[in-house]
């Protein structure tokens, strides 16, 4: 990218106080715009994004993850981006939430080696898992899923992966939430959803899962 940090900072941080969001601090400014410049480079290569321009890259996914960075429940100390695809919203959630230990869950070979080399050129410590979330043997504090394929049978697998007491999270529509949460079964009590900010119709809501009583 040829704009300087100063100039992506602003138009950045302008969309967030449009969001009623506050601006990201400098250093966490220059990691975005590494991050979208990595972004634009592979997506002209590899299909990690059917947004391909900058504008719609920053309101659409930049804003959406980083809302649901600063909207998480207090506690979570572990996290899992269910197909992450192009690592929203987990790599927004690691750089803006570096006590979460993030794990970034992607299927399709490409992608999960973009994820690894934002990772590595970023300076997070988040892990990959390259391969089927639903094969992950542990259990975290959240999930969470975004444009998700088959997203109803995504979520059936994500709520296996949520250890008692842990959350949901369903970045999706409003159309759409009512049979996403009843996928994920009666062990999660739902909050009320909040609007995403920058995406008309777009919400998300968190379950948190039951903690099991012993018998």
């Amino acid at each position: 990218m040829s704009e300087s940090p100063e100039a992506f900072g602003l138009r950045l941080n302008a969309l967030l106080g449009e969001a009623g969001l506050d601006s990201l601090e400098p250093a966490l400014v220059i990691s975005f715009r590494d991050y979208l410049s990595l972004l634009l480079r592979w997506n002209a290569r590899v299909n990690l994004t059917a947004i391909r321009n900058e504008d719609g890259i920053l309101s659409r996914h930049f804003l959406e993850s980083i809302a649901c960075a600063r909207r998480l429940p207090a506690g979570i100390k572990t996290l899992l981006d269910f197909g992450s695809g192009a690592g929203f919203p987990g790599i927004p959630i690691a750089l803006c939430r570096p006590e979460i230990s993030v794990t970034l869950a992607e299927s399709q070979g490409k992608k999960a080696a973009f994820l690894q080399e934002a990772v590595r050129v970023l300076g997070i410590s988040a892990k990959v898992h390259s391969g089927r979330a639903e094969l992950l043997a542990a259990q975290f504090d959240c999930v969470v899923l975004r444009a998700v394929d088959r997203m109803e049978m995504a979520v059936q697998a994500a709520a296996r992966l949520v250890a008692p007491g842990g959350w949901l999270a369903l970045m999706t529509t409003g159309a759409e939430l009512a049979s996403l949460q009843a996928a994920a079964g009666t062990s999660f009590s739902w909050e009320l959803a909040a609007p995403q900010l920058g995406s008309e119709g777009r919400l998300i809501a968190f379950g948190r899962r039951g903690v099991s009583l012993p018998t």
